[in-house]
């Protein structure tokens, strides 16, 4: 696979995982689209990674360990840094204290896809 296919893929799929979170948020399942969000910000920024440095990022769902390779404005840092959590949080029980499903609410949820969105709009305005 080629490098601009990976960062097309990437983008696609972040975008598809954003739609996923709005979905999501539809259906009440507030933990599942704050996961969903997490991954858009995570594979925008991969594909970002991949234009800006060609080659692949190292396997890791840091997101703020990604954007500060990026030399990213203070918003995506925030964003990338509050989202990344989420990788583990969203995933396992025994994290949180309680189930993901009981700790995320509405609130959380639309916080996340504000801070995904903010991702993947800067991440888009880099790869033009």
């Amino acid at each position: 696979m080629t490098m601009r296919r990976e960062i097309e893929d990437n983008l696609i799929q972040a975008e598809a995982d954003l739609k996923t979170a709005k979905d999501n948020i539809t259906m009440k399942n507030y933990y599942a689209a704050v996961f969903f969000c997490q991954q858009a910000a995570e594979k925008s920024l991969k594909a970002l990674y991949i234009l800006k440095k060609s080659e692949l990022p190292e396997k890791t769902h840091n997101l703020s360990k990604i954007a500060l390779e990026l030399d990213p404005p203070p918003d995506i840092l925030s964003a990338a840094n509050a989202l990344t959590p989420a990788a583990v949080l969203t995933r396992y029980s025994d994290v949180l204290g309680m189930p993901p499903v009981r700790y995320y609410t509405i609130d959380l949820a639309q916080i996340s896809v504000r801070q995904a969105e903010v991702i993947l709009t800067w991440v888009k305005k880099q790869l033009k």
